[in-house]
C-alpha cells in the first residue's frame, strides 16, 4: 500500500479545480507598499489595516522588551510565562474595551477554540451565524453542546431557532465584522436576544477592533452599545500589528477563563517582545485617532471608485469583497493584478462557499488616494480582460 497515494490524489484534484494553494513569500515588513519576487507591490489584502506592523515607535517598544527580556517567556502563562508587559497589556485592553479584565491567548484561534468549549459543555446550545470564522466553528465542535446554525445575520431565525429549545443555557456568537464579506453583525438585536433567552453574547471582533465606531473601539462603539456584550473576543494580529488574541468581560469571565480555558493553560505564553509591540500600538491607536479616520475615509473613497469603474462594492469596513464567482477566474484575475503591481489573491473554497470566488480586498489607513483609485481601476480592467480572454 502507497500510503502517501491519498493525499496525493487529493493535491492533484485541488490543482485541476483551481483550488490548490501556494505559499506567497513576502519580502519585507507588512506595510501598504511591500517586496514580493523582488518587485514594489501595493499590499491591498492585509490584515494590518492601520499600518503598524513597521511603526517604528511600536518596534522600538519592542525592541526594549527583547533586550531586557529576551526572546521566550519560557513556560505557560500559569507557570513562569507571565511577565509585566503580558499584565500591561491586558490591562490596557481591558481599558480601551471599558471592561474589567482581559486574558490574553496566544492567537485568535486559540482563543476562540478555548473560550467556547470552557463556558459551553453537553446539554448546552451554542446559536452560531453560519458565516462564523472557523475558529469559532471548531470550538463549537469541541464544546459538545449541540451547535444550531442560524442564517446569516438573521436575527429572526435565530429567535426561532431559540424558541423551539426553551430553557436551555447557552451562547450566542457571532463574528462582529465577517472575515470574508466584511459586513457587521446585528449587534442591537443579538444582544436583545441573549438577554431575553438567557443566554450569554460572545462577538469575535477581530476585524473590528481599530476598525469601526468613531475611536475603532468596535462593535458596540458603532453600535453606541458600550458594555452590553458578555464575551468580547479580539485579536492582536490585524489592526493592532502584533500577535495573539484576547478575550475581554468581567472579573468573573476571565478568573474563570484562566482556571478552566485549555488553550490559555497548556500554552507557552507568548513572548515579551509581542506583548509589548501589542501594547504600543494600542496606545498609538488612542494617540493618533487620524489612523482609524483615514482608513473610514480610504473604505468609502475606494467603494466609490470601484462603482464609478463598474464593480459593485459595499462596505463600512475594511475588507471589500470583489465577487467573481468561478474559482478558475479569479484566479485568472488575480493574477493578472499581480502582474501590475496589485498584491490581492483570491479567494476560493474551502474559505468561501463553491462558486462564490473572490477578491478580498482589505485597506490600509496609509494608503493614498491616487493608489486606491488606481487600484479600482486595474481591478475593473482585469475582470473584463479575464472575462474575454
Amino acid at each position: 500500500m502507497d500510503k502517501w497515494k491519498r493525499m496525493e490524489e487529493e493535491l492533484k484534484a485541488l490543482r485541476q479545480q483551481q483550488l490548490y494553494r501556494e505559499i506567497k513569500v513576502i519580502e519585507s515588513p507588512q506595510r501598504a507598499h511591500v517586496r514580493y519576487r523582488n518587485r514594489d507591490m501595493l499590499m491591498l489584502a492585509s490584515n494590518s489595516y492601520l499600518d503598524l506592523c513597521g511603526e517604528e515607535r511600536v518596534k522600538a517598544y519592542a525592541a526594549r522588551a527583547l533586550a531586557e527580556y529576551g526572546t521566550g517567556s519560557g513556560g505557560s502563562r500559569l507557570t513562569t510565562g507571565t511577565n509585566i508587559y503580558h499584565i500591561q497589556l491586558e490591562e490596557a485592553l481591558a481599558r480601551f474595551k471599558g471592561r474589567e479584565a482581559t486574558v490574553v491567548f496566544n492567537t485568535g484561534f486559540a482563543a476562540n477554540s478555548g473560550v467556547i468549549p470552557c463556558l459551553c459543555r453537553a446539554g448546552d446550545v451554542i446559536y452560531s451565524d453560519e458565516l462564523n470564522h472557523a475558529s469559532i466553528i471548531d470550538g463549537c465542535r469541541q464544546s459538545g453542546a449541540e451547535t444550531v446554525v442560524y442564517r446569516h445575520n438573521d436575527m429572526e431565525d435565530l429567535e426561532r431557532k431559540i424558541q423551539e429549545r426553551p430553557g436551555r443555557q447557552g451562547m450566542i456568537v457571532s463574528d462582529g465584522v465577517f472575515s470574508m464579506d466584511g459586513d457587521i453583525v446585528d449587534l442591537p438585536k443579538l444582544l436583545e436576544l441573549a438577554d431575553a433567552y438567557g443566554l450569554l453574547s460572545m462577538i469575535d471582533e477581530a476585524h473590528a477592533t481599530g476598525v469601526i465606531g468613531a475611536t475603532g473601539r468596535g462593535c458596540e462603539e458603532y453600535f453606541h452599545l458600550e458594555g452590553r456584550t458578555d464575551i468580547l473576543m479580539g485579536t492582536l494580529s490585524k489592526a493592532v500589528g502584533a500577535e495573539g488574541g484576547y478575550v475581554c468581560g468581567s472579573r468573573t469571565l476571565t478568573e474563570y477563563l484562566k482556571n478552566k480555558a485549555r488553550s490559555y493553560i497548556f500554552s507557552t505564553s507568548l513572548s515579551p517582545a509581542a506583548m509589548a509591540a501589542a501594547k504600543r500600538a494600542l496606545e498609538l491607536i488612542e494617540e493618533e485617532p487620524w489612523r482609524v479616520e483615514k482608513l473610514q475615509e480610504n473604505i468609502c473613497l475606494f467603494c466609490h471608485c470601484l462603482r464609478e469603474h463598474g464593480v459593485e462594492a459595499e462596505s463600512e469596513t475594511a475588507i471589500i469583497p470583489v465577487r467573481i464567482g468561478e474559482e478558475g477566474m479569479a484566479v485568472k484575475v488575480s493574477e493578472r493584478l499581480m502582474e501590475q503591481g496589485f498584491f490581492i489573491p483570491a479567494i476560493r473554497y474551502p474559505t468561501v462557499k463553491r462558486g462564490e470566488a473572490m477578491l478580498r480586498a482589505a485597506l490600509m489607513a496609509t494608503h493614498t488616494k491616487e493608489e486606491l483609485s488606481a487600484a479600482a481601476a486595474a481591478i475593473a480592467e482585469a475582470i473584463d480582460y479575464c472575462r474575454d480572454c
